[in-house]
């Protein structure tokens, strides 16, 4: 059966509870073995006045569904919520057919990104690879390549939740809150490859920021072990997105994680660079320096590593805010490789205070920008707006 909320005529005090109506017609459309459908009417919009979308497990949404429907019908939409069809089993052989992101708009705006299919397969897998539900994960979420910054993590939050088994292969952490706007740490392990399928299930749960935390061999003779860099920009040889996203498309990270990433280093005196991080998929680079070394110069970069530009691609592909804050942990071009007794002194000496970094920026966020950071600089140009942020 359809729930219809029409504004017109609530009183302030009736959208809370119109909300909740919607969104549990959802989860009993869900329970009922349906995917759900959204269908958001907005007469402010001249051109794109209905937009739709199909859903499955709500549940691992609810809060970013609860505040951009609130903030949708305190404007004026209609919202109306109604079953669309049979959910596929992940052994029907349809399922294969409707994954393929050549059938989706990547030109839509939040909520209508991903198909149904999708989305119940990216919630299962985020399951499978992080050891946690999917419901669990918050607004915003920390990505790193280390143990150790999970070891921060729980020694700053005792009461963080996490795995409920073992042989995880990218644990999650996550510091709950009633709102749903807490942390999310997760350990994606090394390589682009990781960091492409780690992004491709997290953009499913829209979340306001994905940020990632971790280490780079320093490019420049001025740099130290244990300085930060900020990345301005991305030099993408990680090659696991080009046939999706060229590379002659700039990617860049958010403006305003910048500022407060940057504003937080100040804050703390902590030695830093803003510049240009080379992603390689190559981690043995250095014994086949010329074409890596090229790009290097000719790209003035600051620092060299695994993911980050992976990351920020997938941000930008799937309208995610991010940010890359990294510290140096070697000089590859100077002398000073990363070897690992100095490289265990300097993850014991860094840990906690990159990730007391990276948590002011998200604390700031959290309190500027509480319904979602702006996204001019990765909305299409045709893209109907939503009409909330």
């Amino acid at each position: 059966m359809d729930e219809v909320v029409d504004p017109d005529g609530l009183a302030p005090d009736q959208i809370d509870a119109a909300v909740v109506r919607l969104l549990d017609a959802l989860d009993a459309i869900d329970s009922d073995g349906w995917y759900s459908r959204l269908e958001i009417v907005r007469p402010w919009s001249e051109h794109n006045p209905c937009i739709t979308g199909e859903f499955a497990r709500p549940a691992a949404i609810h809060r970013y569904l609860q505040r951009e429907l609130t903030a949708l019908l305190n404007r004026g939409a209609v919202v109306t919520a109604r079953p669309s069809r049979p959910a596929l089993a992940f052994d029907d052989p349809d399922l294969f057919g409707a994954l393929d992101e050549d059938r989706f708009d990547l030109r839509a705006k939040k909520l209508f990104l991903f198909g149904p299919e999708r989305m119940a397969l990216s919630i299962d897998r985020l399951s499978h690879y992080c050891g946690t539900p999917a419901e669990k994960f918050q607004r915003h979420v920390l990505l790193t390549n280390y143990s150790m910054h999970v070891d921060a993590f729980r020694e700053r939050f005792a009461d963080a939740e996490g795995p409920t088994r073992d042989g995880v292969q990218m644990p999650a952490w996550h510091l709950r809150t009633g709102d749903g706007d807490g942390v999310s740490l997760i350990n994606i392990g090394v390589g682009p490859s990781n960091a492409k399928t780690i992004s491709d299930h997290v953009a499913v749960l829209r979340p306001d920021t994905m940020l990632m935390i971790g280490h780079c061999g320093g490019l420049r003779n001025h740099q130290e072990i244990g300085d930060y860099v900020l990345a301005t920009s991305y030099l993408r040889a990680d090659r696991v997105l080009d046939d999706v996203l060229p590379t002659n498309i700039p990617v860049i990270p958010n403006h305003w994680l910048n500022t407060f990433l940057l504003d937080a280093l100040e804050a703390r005196n902590a030695p830093h660079r803003l510049g240009v991080v080379h992603t390689t998929d190559n981690r043995n680079w250095e014994f086949n320096q010329g074409t890596t070394m090229a790009a290097i110069r000719s790209a003035r970069c600051v620092g060299i590593d695994m993911e980050s530009a992976t990351i920020a691609a997938n941000g930008f592909r799937y309208r995610i805010p991010n940010a890359t804050l990294l510290c140096v942990s070697d000089k590859p071009l100077h002398a000073s490789p990363k070897l690992s007794t100095a490289a265990s002194a300097f993850y014991e000496a860094s840990k906690r205070k990159h990730l007391d970094i990276a948590l002011a920026c998200l604390d700031r966020v959290r309190r500027e920008y509480p319904h979602g950071l702006p996204t001019h600089d990765i909305r299409s140009a045709d893209e109907p707006l939503f009409g909330t942020t």
